[in-house]
């Protein structure tokens, strides 16, 4: 419970309220974008060491983002409220995936557990946005329901023959940033 000046509220509540606010639909997309766009132009030193420069184009290119209309919908709103459940549900099968096979997977073995979790992530997170585009309507052809899986099944068979062929000795030592990795996630 929270206690505010016009009496008591749950967290339903204050949700409820940011949600006819516009909080979820206006102010956290565009202080996403803006993170993003700033740290990238940061990053890269594009325009400069100039940060104002950069707070002023990441201000342009989100609050344009925002304003994106097709047909009376606005495209980011919609797709950030399909992308971001769908990807909180990717993640989190993914992290029980991670933390059973650290529980039950001995050191040893980890080199190609990890090849295979960047796989089912690269998979997870294609599969979010396709879902997501697809949800929209922004597929509006039978493709993806033709070759969807077909698709899939040749994502597999790579990933499985990318995890078998980089997992082959195992009596080399080298410094891949597969084994940087491997030795973080363990906490070498």
């Amino acid at each position: 419970m929270v206690y505010g000046l016009g009496g008591i509220y749950n967290v339903q509540d204050v949700l409820y309220q940011w949600e006819n606010a516009g909080v979820f639909d206006f102010v956290l997309p565009f202080l996403l974008i803006f993170a993003v766009i700033f740290g990238i132009l940061t990053a890269t030193n594009a325009f400069g060491k100039n940060k104002g420069v950069h707070v002023i184009v990441s201000l342009s290119v989100a609050l344009m983002a925002l304003r994106a209309t097709f047909g009376g919908r606005y495209l980011v709103r919609e797709f950030f409220r399909e992308v971001f459940p769908q990807t909180a549900v990717a993640l989190s099968i993914i992290l029980v995936a991670v933390i059973l096979t650290s529980v039950f997977i001995p050191k040893e073995h980890l080199k190609g557990w990890l090849i295979g979790f960047y796989s089912i992530g690269g998979l997870a997170a294609l599969l979010v946005v396709f879902n997501s585009f697809s949800n929209l309507s922004w597929f509006t052809s039978g493709w993806w329901s033709d070759y969807g899986g077909i698709m899939i099944g040749l994502l597999f068979v790579v990933a499985v023959v990318v995890a078998v062929s980089l997992t082959g000795d195992s009596d080399k030592k080298s410094s891949s940033n597969g084994d940087v990795t491997l030795k973080a996630w363990r906490g070498d």
